[in-house]
């Protein structure tokens, strides 16, 4: 087995049972863990404004890999060609992705030089911090490397890994994206065991959406008489 297919190939399927696994036996198991551990309550300057910028570009950007990776071309055929759609994920994905930075960079240096953050922070806090740092700054540098080839063939083979990974294709995976740059291959790797790290970070907050939150009644609080 070469390193080609046992990083793309296979890595991807070992990552994901990690995640799922991981996070069941967290939830099962350290349920009070299970939070993003705010740390609002410790100083609330700059907190909103990098808060939402991280939050209102990851979410975006994520949302651009998914429809993008994912959907055949035999759809997106129907109202854009192969070349417009990258210029689209460039011009979109560079927008979003500058924003998510802005508010990650203004996070990460909170959390390192206010001392009380700083104390109440693990290992895993800033570990996350600077991994999700490094996709960032992967994720523009592709957008820099599609620049050299305007005509969407790599975005066509990074989206077929995608598809092959996901409709359990390891091989054909693996051989769609051999031919891709270095750039793109990091970019990847670096999203692949973002799903290794999830359960065993704050990153697991992504999953408890708080959907009925926005449905609740306002909390009555009176003054204690």
């Amino acid at each position: 087995m070469d390193i080609n297919m046992l990083l793309f190939g296979v890595y991807p399927y070992i990552a994901v049972a990690v995640c799922l696994i991981g996070s069941w036996a967290r939830f099962d198991y350290a349920q009070y863990t299970w939070k993003a551990g705010s740390s609002q309550m410790l100083r609330k300057k700059n907190m909103l404004l990098a808060s939402n910028l991280f939050h209102i570009g990851i979410i975006f950007v994520l949302c651009g890999h998914f429809i993008g990776l994912l959907m055949p071309e035999s759809v997106y055929h129907t109202f854009i060609s192969t070349a417009d759609k990258q210029l689209l994920a460039m011009v979109s994905g560079g927008f979003f992705g500058l924003i998510c930075l802005a508010g990650l960079v203004m996070l990460i240096h909170r959390r390192l030089t206010d001392d009380r953050i700083r104390a109440t922070s693990s290992t895993s806090d800033i570990l996350v911090l600077f991994v999700l740092l490094a996709q960032l700054l992967l994720g523009l540098g592709t957008i820099v490397a599609s620049s050299q080839h305007m005509d969407g063939s790599v975005m066509v083979m990074l989206a077929n890994w995608a598809q092959e990974i996901v409709t359990l294709q390891p091989l054909d995976a693996a051989a769609a994206i051999a031919p891709v740059g270095v750039v793109y291959k990091a970019h990847v790797l670096l999203g692949v065991t973002l799903f290794v790290l999830f359960p065993f970070t704050r990153m697991v907050h992504v999953a408890s959406a708080p959907i009925k939150y926005l449905g609740r009644r306002y909390q009555v609080v009176r003054q204690k008489s």
